[in-house]
């Protein structure tokens, strides 16, 4: 532990992440110190005084290739001020978590009020932390906890719950990546060409593998493994009924937010709820790298954690899961309807669609031969690591596409917004818009992809502008996050849906009711829903009161 002086932050010998704290006053620095000796085990901690003392040493460590996992500091008085030094902490080492310290009660002074907003909105912090005053204080402890832990996630070093190692460009390797993020398990992903890869690999008994291999916790190793292989013997989810399974009370298609809402709702209530997902609890909502705006949340939080909290949620509550599988077909019935899902059958008395939607195709011919190989559907917070260092390109104005843009900044060297649309404040929350800003990103607004060029994998792409105007520019990755196309052609003609595919409600007697008695639809996947988390979990809660009165409705009249 060092306080109270100027010390050299970088240690050749010790390979422990580094934790810094800043602040002038000798008596707070003192109480921090004390707090902060338990992460000593795990982490290099150095509290010093000096603001500008502790940006020099951290440029010396930028150089030196040293890692930062957390700087605290207190705004100061004169010269470099703390939030200044923050800022430039996001530039310097971009992967490391900020935190702007605060004394209990500084929310009150107004310059302060306006420090942390600002600061928020630029994405040069990432919360204000208040500075400990009992000991031990667990307040403090809770914030930097956290900080922490979203840090390790972010980047974790040798193996994890879960071990990936695959080519970097291989498609397969991202599909397992991928669904790993999007159903929030941890995992750590290595190239196999890369030292540790090459290790790992080794160690597993297959040198030089060409195919993605997954170590299991249990040091289990995985060749290749399907999808239903990796969720079912990897990190253990269900993906296929038990014996014992009768009939339900309401089964519930799709666990995004409106899917797992409807589930904490429905089990909680005392229904016997099953909830089966052909791909990834959090649905397109899961892939968004920080939601800001969820009631809350002050800090944000990824789609995936939200996503993983909600299951978790259902689940203690009671809720069947069936995961990486599919409902291919419904057969509406009066006291009990039937959804098949492969060979197996479920009987549920009512049924809630939350299937959402899928992210539309571009149909660009030499942009998805790339597909998996620079060119992604979608995104999650691990697709960033590859392209450290890389060009990346945004296609998509809405929400989903800045928090991408947000969270790429951090990695990529240069990250680029393209859209059709004349204005992205049409579409794009102003929060986004500020720290898409402050980021740099560069947004080509009226502008298209219409090609790609690449060998192995994607290198250019052509922009088209509003003019006519064309340019090649190099590119390592393409994110599409545009449209939204429901999923309801396996849907029974007994259930109406738009020119679009979306499901209709609200023709029968209750809301969210669809034109077959007993099937409700909600989310994203339903005609005219508002495509937000906040709204998705909202319909999920209010799907189940009219569950309940729809259930209601199946009992026999009491005899009189």
């Amino acid at each position: 532990m060092e306080a109270g002086g100027v010390h050299r932050l970088s240690d050749p010998a010790d390979g422990r992440p580094l934790l810094l704290a800043v602040d002038p006053d000798p008596d707070a620095l003192a109480r921090i110190t004390a707090e902060l000796r338990r992460y000593e085990r795990d982490y290099r901690v150095a509290c010093i005084p000096s603001v500008e003392a502790a940006l020099g040493q951290l440029e010396g460590l930028q150089e030196e290739g040293g890692r930062v996992a957390l700087v605290l500091a207190a705004r100061g008085q004169g010269g470099l001020l703390g939030e200044e030094l923050l800022a430039r902490v996001g530039s310097l080492h971009p992967l490391a978590k900020r935190g702007l310290l605060i004394d209990f009660g500084a929310w009150g002074d107004e310059e302060t009020t306006t420090v942390i907003r600002a600061a928020m909105a630029q994405g040069h912090i990432d919360y204000y932390v208040l500075k400990p005053w009992n000991e031990p204080d667990e307040l403090f402890h809770r914030t930097v906890s956290e900080l922490l832990h979203e840090w390790r996630r972010a980047n974790a070093e040798g193996r994890r719950e879960l071990t990936v190692v695959a080519d970097r460009w291989s498609p397969r390797g991202y599909q397992l990546r991928n669904l790993l993020a999007r159903n929030g398990v941890p995992h750590a992903f290595h190239a196999s060409d890369s030292e540790e890869g090459r290790r790992i690999l080794e160690e597993c008994g297959c040198p030089g593998s060409a195919d993605p291999v997954v170590v299991g916790p249990d040091g289990r190793v995985f060749h290749d493994p399907t999808i239903e292989e990796l969720a079912t013997h990897a990190y253990r989810v269900p993906t296929a009924l038990g014996e014992d399974d009768g009939e339900y009370d309401v089964a519930i298609v799709g666990a995004g937010p409106a899917g797992l809402a409807a589930a904490v709702y429905a089990s909680s209530e005392g229904l016997r709820a099953i909830v089966v997902e052909r791909e990834s609890i959090g649905g397109q909502a899961g892939s968004s790298a920080r939601i800001r705006n969820y009631l809350g949340f002050p800090r944000g939080l990824t789609g995936g954690e939200l996503a993983t909290r909600a299951y978790q949620q259902a689940w203690v509550f009671g809720t069947t899961f069936l995961l990486m599988r599919e409902v291919t077909g419904l057969t509406p019935g009066g006291e009990a309807h039937v959804l098949e899902v492969g060979d197996e059958r479920i009987r549920a008395r009512s049924v809630v669609l939350a299937s959402g939607v899928t992210w539309r195709t571009l149909g660009i011919p030499s942009l998805e031969r790339f597909h998996g190989r620079g060119l992604f559907y979608g995104y999650s917070a691990a697709d960033a690591l590859a392209f450290e260092g890389g060009r990346a390109f945004v296609i998509g104005a809405g929400n989903s596409g800045g928090q991408a843009a947000a969270h790429l900044s951090l990695y990529a060297e240069r990250v680029t917004i393209v859209c059709r649309r004349e204005h992205i404040t049409d579409t794009m929350s102003r929060y986004l818009i500020e720290e898409i800003g402050a980021a740099g990103v560069d947004v080509r607004q009226s502008t298209q992809i219409v090609a790609a060029e690449g060998e192995e994998r994607l290198e250019r792409v052509t922009l088209r502008h509003a003019s006519g105007a064309e340019e090649t520019v190099a590119a390592d990755a393409v994110f599409a996050l545009i449209g939204a196309e429901p999923h309801t052609e396996w849907l029974p003609d007994a259930i109406e849906r738009d020119e679009r595919g979306f499901v209709l409600t609200g023709g029968g007697e209750h809301m969210f009711e669809t034109s077959a008695p007993g099937v409700f639809a909600i989310g994203d996947v339903r005609a005219g829903s508002v495509k937000r988390v906040a709204s998705a979990v909202g319909e999920g809660s209010v799907v189940i009161h009219q569950v309940h009165r729809h259930l209601e409705s199946l009992r026999p009249a009491p005899r009189r």
